[in-house]
């Protein structure tokens, strides 16, 4: 069964591989990259030589690599370790994300993967293809989801300050500081020049496109934003090698890319907003409303069954301790699950402009979360809304903190957020049952490690007083 492989399941093709060496004769080796369920890319450097076998036949990986926590150790209670005696499953290259390396000494490629069984079966516990069956879904109904991810994230010195924390890098163009929330500041922009003009190349080199870069809302954030793809599972793959090249870029010029949900206390965090639509056969919005209509049923429709379902899939959008930091009223991340029109107090933004240009911004996910699970997990929401004609209720206008009201619908914490996900059969079927069943238990196991963690804070708060 093993050697019956001859088609790659992933849709990949030597002549790909091929036709890259040609045009890059200069590049000695590879990275070959699987996103794990937390968004960590695991996997192999491996030669130049070995890249057209892998396009061929594709790569053993073991099973395992898609059981791990966020520390890269072993979660048993996944089943895909020593149940399954750790066994070799293939990886196989996602077409038209083989590029170049931006910067690297000798010159380097990278190219995404997808994990399959050895017959050419979806592995079910990669997040990939969840998102990908998601959007099979939708075909079977003539629908096909485009979108795009904000990436938001930190410019980090190095260096702790003298208390130990985390602090605003340095500008790299010339060492100034700035301790200032310097939003939406051009100037402030210019110290991180040399630095935003490589990811930029990087970018570029990569087909990644890459747009605006601002200035944040707190000393060292920043945002770059991304076109919007008329193909969900590219946008998604975009955020992914975007993520990579940033960190990159960053640890080139002596400074930390950091995606922590919450870095730093006492100023807001970072967010992945998903904008999302669908489009017809005829490549009609079908969220764009007609004249004298306010808005389109399928975007109410839509909007009902992400508000439905938003609690129970909160474990997807904030899965880690810290992720839930960032939920803060006034902080600029959602606290309830709310909808309005312009409007960046809610959980789901009507972003305003023109009809044909109508989409849905999710707002709930940090920077932190896996964006494959993200997408599947909205597009399963947007399907049960549109399947159930589901009612988003009232729209929320002024300040959408104010509208918390409905805040007990909503999990708590972290322990509560992974209850809500291990008792949901929405996110069960949202991901399929095996990745359901790996996601959760990866998180309970983090989870564990952190409640069993005396911090320092314990110590201060308590080692003297009690």
């Amino acid at each position: 069964m093993d050697n019956a492989i001859v088609t790659s399941p992933s849709g990949s093709s030597p002549t790909e591989a091929q036709a890259f060496l040609d045009a890059h004769p200069e590049i000695e080796a590879f990275d070959i990259v699987l996103t794990d369920a937390n968004g960590v890319g695991r996997g192999k450097i491996v030669r130049r030589h070995e890249l057209k076998s892998i396009f061929e036949g594709g790569r053993h990986m073991p099973i395992s690599i898609l059981g791990l926590d966020i520390t890269g150790e072993d979660v048993h209670e996944t089943g895909l370790i020593w149940t399954t005696g750790d066994g070799d499953l293939r990886a196989w290259p996602i077409p038209g994300t083989l590029v170049p390396l931006y910067g690297t000494s000798p010159p380097r490629g990278q190219v995404l993967m997808a994990m399959y069984h050895l017959d050419g079966q979806p592995m079910s516990s990669d997040p990939r293809l969840a998102l990908a069956r998601q959007v099979d879904i939708l075909a079977a109904k003539g629908l096909y989801p485009a979108g795009a991810f904000e990436l938001e994230f930190f410019l980090l010195a190095n260096e702790r300050d003298a208390d130990g924390k985390v602090q605003p890098a340095r500008a790299v163009l010339d060492g100034r500081v700035s301790g200032k929330t310097e939003v939406y500041s051009v100037d402030h922009l210019h110290g991180m020049e040399p630095l935003f003009s490589d990811i930029y190349a990087a970018a570029k080199a990569q087909g990644i496109p890459a747009e605006t870069v601002i200035s944040e809302y707190a000393p060292g954030q920043y945002e770059l934003t991304l076109n919007y793809r008329k193909d969900v599972m590219r946008a998604a793959d975009d955020l992914v090698m975007l993520k990579r090249l940033v960190r990159a870029q960053a640890r080139r010029h002596g400074v930390t890319a950091c995606f922590m949900a919450k870095p730093i206390e006492k100023y807001a965090g970072s967010g992945m907003h998903f904008h999302v639509s669908l489009q017809d056969k005829a490549g009609r919005n079908v969220f764009a409303e007609a004249g004298g209509e306010s808005w389109s049923l399928p975007l109410l429709q839509g909007l009902g069954g992400l508000i439905q379902t938003m609690a129970e899939s909160m474990l997807v959008f904030a899965p880690h301790a810290n992720s839930w930091r960032r939920f803060v009223s006034q902080s600029y991340a959602p606290v309830a699950p709310t909808w309005g029109v312009n409007n960046r107090s809610v959980a789901l933004r009507v972003p305003a402009g023109d009809a044909k240009n109508r989409r849905i911004e999710h707002r709930p996910s940090g920077v932190d979360a896996n964006p494959y699970l993200i997408a599947a997990t909205v597009l399963a929401g947007i399907i049960k809304g549109l399947d159930e004609g589901l009612d988003p209720g009232p729209e929320t206008t002024g300040n959408g903190y104010e509208a918390a009201v409905t805040r007990t619908t909503m999990p708590a914490d972290w322990r509560a957020a992974i209850e809500a996900a291990r008792a949901s059969s929405f996110l069960k079927g949202a991901l399929g049952e095996d990745l359901h069943r790996t996601f959760v238990a990866i998180k309970q196991s983090e989870y564990l490690r952190v409640a069993r963690t005396v911090s320092e804070l314990d110590y201060h708060l308590y080692l003297h007083e009690v």
